[in-house]
């Protein structure tokens, strides 16, 4: 990891504030914390779930608050997330921390830190997980600038991009599930893992498909189990649904249990997310999947359909299938999932390409070489002192 360590001594206090609003934020987040533990004192505040909470932080309120995907999640939810803005951007200025870094949540992210400049909050703000705006909108990566300080970029090609596009200074830091890699070769039987999402919308709309799908390939020759592996906060909830499933499903909460799954795992089916670069680093070969509703699906088509899962727009080609869906239809997602259980070498074929990825994400890009995050936040820190 490039970079150098800015010079800071043990006995050293930092003041602060993080937000993390959904699951992989929240590992990010307690990630950063975990790197920053082992340089100074750190006293923690701010908004998080179970991984953040793991070091200490209690948190301002639940994170799943938060947690909305699509146009119709976040109306019903409006009047909750202007509290929360407002709830946030008061405990930032009560809480005067040295610095302020706000994980992924995009849209939340961007508005609380517009109210905390309107309020005249002169601190540092940090954004973890830079925004797609090489998908779409480019034109918000030089709304940004006023904004943050720097953007902490999770995929080795969007400091180039935000570059380009005239937003804030952006470093690579990389993912934590870089610590995790698998080097593995194609397993011929084994788990097939399904990966119907975390927030409640997702769930909403994947878990009847999900079923449909494990009910007629669960009988396959290459398939030995199914299993779910989910949060701690959506195990119960999990192990209701899949109760009358017409195959046995294993829920499974543990990060040690998902560890050992995906390295006995044949083949995943996942939602569309950071779960898939999860995969992808791990080795595992995948049909990711994604049903829009209809906000999503307009933007979708407006942007002419472009790659959604993580690996294919890292590596720039199609290296894992990807079925996007207006209209649910679990036949074509069995049809994908049926052709990679039938087919090894696609099955290889996928290993191979995320061997390539693997590389990537390990060094970064000419010009942007991967830095350990703490070493960005200390040095915003020490330069602010």
């Amino acid at each position: 990891m490039s970079g150098s360590a800015p010079p800071v001594t043990r006995d050293q206090h930092l003041k602060l504030f993080i937000l993390a609003g959904e699951p992989s934020g929240d590992r990010i987040a307690a990630d950063l914390v975990g790197r920053l533990k082992q340089r100074v004192h750190l006293a923690l505040s701010g908004v998080g779930g179970h991984e953040l909470q793991a070091h200490g932080l209690r948190s301002l309120f639940p994170m799943s608050d938060l947690a909305v995907m699509g146009i119709s999640d976040v109306v019903r939810r409006l009047p909750l997330l202007l509290w929360r803005i407002e709830q946030t951007a008061r405990a930032i200025r009560a809480a005067k921390p040295d610095i302020v870094v706000l994980v992924d949540s995009q849209d939340f992210s961007k508005l609380l830190a517009r109210r905390l400049k309107r309020l005249g909050y002169a601190g540092k703000l940090i954004l973890y997980v830079a925004p797609s705006v090489w998908a779409r909108a480019p034109e918000r990566a030089a709304k940004l600038r006023p904004l943050f300080e720097e953007v902490l970029a999770v995929l080795p090609f969007e400091p180039a991009v935000m570059e380009r596009l005239d937003g804030p200074p952006t470093s690579y830091v990389g993912h934590p599930a870089l610590g995790e890699r698998l080097v593995r070769d194609g397993v011929e039987r084994g788990p097939l893992v399904l990966l119907p999402g975390s927030r409640d919308g997702e769930l909403r709309r994947h878990l009847p498909l999900f079923r449909q799908v494990a009910a007629r390939v669960g009988s396959h020759p290459t398939v030995d189990g199914i299993v779910i592996p989910t949060l701690p906060t959506l195990h119960d909830r999990l192990s209701r649904e899949v109760a009358d499933w017409p195959v046995p499903v294993r829920i499974v909460s543990d990060r040690a249990a998902r560890a050992a799954l995906y390295r006995e795992a044949v083949l995943a089916l996942a939602v569309s997310g950071t779960v898939t670069l999860e995969l992808a680093l791990a080795r595992v070969p995948m049909v990711v999947t994604y049903v829009l509703d209809p906000h999503q699906a307009r933007i979708y088509a407006r942007h002419g359909k472009p790659p959604v899962s993580l690996p294919n727009i890292i590596l720039h080609h199609d290296a894992v299938p990807e079925l996007v869906q207006e209209t649910p239809d679990a036949q074509a997602m069995e049809s994908a999932v049926r052709m990679l259980l039938d087919n090894k070498k696609a099955r290889h074929d996928q290993i191979e390409a995320f061997g390539e990825l693997s590389m990537m994400m390990e060094t970064g890009e000419a010009g942007f070489p991967r830095q350990d995050p703490a070493d960005r936040v200390l040095a915003h820190w020490l330069s602010a002192s």
